[in-house]
């Protein structure tokens, strides 16, 4: 057995930490373990059902997530009897359009990470070129190591990765965080695990004109557009978080909303169906106030057809 720490053991800096227990003893050949048991002291079934709860479809990515944790899971349980098999990687690619969850699984891994002992903190650092990419010489190392440095024990979330990338300009810094990203991505993926984003066409030219940066990624998960029926479910999901619901006859019109909304430009799957329902709620409210008359609970929760036939969804 080599001095690698096993998975699930943190590293200690200048000696044990007061406030972490430490290792147990490796377990001896003939040990048994209570899988179940393991996976419930984890309280990674939280983690998980919040993703289930949080997210509608998505069937793919809910898979491989619930994959990556049996795998931890499991490598954890081996480490208990001694077997170095060393830490996955895990640094990710998530691609996929605008409003298909990326974000949210990726805040949901950090805290699956955490919870099963591979990251230290379990926070997520989202950023995009600007955060790490300077405008002069000099300017782009401590910017890319500043974030670096916010997102050590956690996640580091780049969205829209491929603007790292201008092959059209020479004289682009982003190649310069790049390289840092890389050296960090190989030697302290321990300590960290990056998360690359954006549409797929362009993160496969990204990466195939970064070889370096498609070798250190273990996962790619795509994904998918949401269907009509799974655009309303999450309209329905929105509107009963904020306190809402439709009329009988707001239910073809909202659906027809959808169904034309999901065609046009620029259509951003659960943030256009947010965008959507936030309008709708504006126009719910100055329908209210322009009555003058009294309200009950009734009318101040249902939102009714005109509420969406006002869209420009609708205009001809």
């Amino acid at each position: 057995m080599t001095d690698r720490l096993g998975f699930g053991m943190r590293p200690e800096a200048n000696g044990a930490a007061e406030d972490e227990p430490q290792a147990p003893p490796p377990l001896p050949p003939d040990a048994s373990v209570d899988l179940a048991r393991e996976r419930a002291e984890s309280q990674v079934d939280d983690v998980l059902d919040a993703l289930d709860t949080e997210l509608v479809g998505l069937a793919p990515v809910k898979t491989r997530i619930r994959e990556i944790a049996a795998l931890l899971l499991i490598d954890r349980v081996r480490a208990r009897f001694g077997i170095d098999s060393g830490r996955p990687n895990l640094h990710m690619s998530f691609t996929g359009s605008p409003g298909t969850g990326k974000t949210t699984v990726a805040v949901r891994l950090a805290e699956l990470l955490h919870r099963l002992g591979y990251i230290r903190r379990g926070h997520l650092v989202s950023v995009t070129r600007d955060d790490l990419v300077g405008q002069y010489v000099g300017h782009t190392a401590p910017k890319t190591k500043e974030v670096l440095k916010r997102a050590m024990g956690g996640v580091l979330f780049i969205d829209e990765a491929y603007y790292l990338y201008r092959a059209e300009n020479e004289r682009d810094y982003g190649q310069e965080a790049i390289e840092i990203l890389l050296q960090v991505m190989e030697n302290q993926r321990d300590d960290l695990v990056v998360v690359l984003a954006g549409y797929k066409d362009r993160m496969d030219s990204f990466f195939s004109s970064n070889p370096g940066m498609s070798s250190r990624i273990a996962h790619h998960i795509d994904f998918p557009d949401y269907e009509p029926v799974e655009l309303e479910a999450i309209g329905r999901l929105m509107m009963e978080r904020e306190g809402y619901r439709l009329s009988d006859d707001a239910e073809p019109v909202f659906r027809d909303y959808l169904e034309r909304r999901r065609v046009q430009p620029r259509f951003a799957n659960a943030r256009s169906v947010r965008n959507a329902i936030e309008r709708a709620r504006l126009r719910h409210a100055n329908r209210l106030l322009a009555t003058g008359a009294p309200v009950d609970r009734t009318a101040l929760t249902t939102l009714h057809a005109d509420d969406f036939l006002s869209s420009r969804v609708f205009t001809p």
